[in-house]
């Protein structure tokens, strides 16, 4: 399948690129996007939320009514569950919510992301470029040229570039990323995903080992 490549005025180069097709043609694999997607999330999270138990908490220690006859639940110390204000029964504790996932799923599922950008006609190619000094009208502007001002736009470099995200970070509806890092969950939530040749050639490498 081959793609025009456009410049950042968003004109024709007349120049084509060749998607490989083991990795932009293949049958999206729900589930496996579902894990990856997962993985992403849980990697997200703190893990630092903790309720106090029973034992943890500072009062009394008395008991505060009898045992039996009192027409309640029986309860102990002013720490009781049972009470307003009492401790929390198996409460949040901090932990660790990552898992792992095989090498060759994680890597089934970006490409499982990126077919399904190729099917919905949302991916862009553009020629790699970079920015004299950071300007976020410049980014700007590129995103108009390429008419992607009122969509949510991922755009995909070879490698880091300083210059180019901080042009980027300010809005809201962009973002910019190394095609190293790139995830499924970045290619899924971005309505176009536009990369660089450079980038093509990083992801064609990373996902077909």
């Amino acid at each position: 399948m081959e793609v025009s490549v456009l410049n950042i005025q968003g004109q024709e180069t007349g120049r084509k690129v060749s998607l490989n097709d083991a990795i932009y043609a293949i049958e999206p694999n729900d589930h496996a996007i579902y894990l990856d997607v997962k993985l992403y999330m849980a990697n997200q999270r703190q893990g630092t939320a903790k309720a106090k138990e029973r034992s943890e908490m500072s009062g009394s220690t008395r008991k505060l009514g009898r045992q039996k006859g009192g027409g309640g639940a029986r309860r102990g110390d002013i720490n009781s569950p049972v009470l307003v204000g009492g401790a929390r029964v198996f409460g949040p504790r901090p932990r660790n919510y990552s898992f792992k996932l095989n090498k060759k799923v994680r890597q089934l599922a970006r490409r499982s992301a990126l077919a399904y950008k190729v099917q919905e006609n949302a991916l862009m190619v553009i020629e790699n470029f970079t920015f004299e000094t950071p300007k976020t009208k410049s980014f700007v502007e590129m995103l108009n040229n390429l008419k992607l001002s009122d969509k949510k736009a991922l755009v995909v470099l070879p490698g880091a570039d300083k210059v180019v995200y901080l042009s980027s970070r300010n809005l809201e509806r962009a973002e910019v990323m190394a095609a190293a890092a790139l995830n499924t969950y970045k290619v899924l939530n971005a309505d176009v995903l536009v990369m660089t040749e450079g980038a093509l050639e990083v992801v064609d490498a990373n996902l077909t080992k």
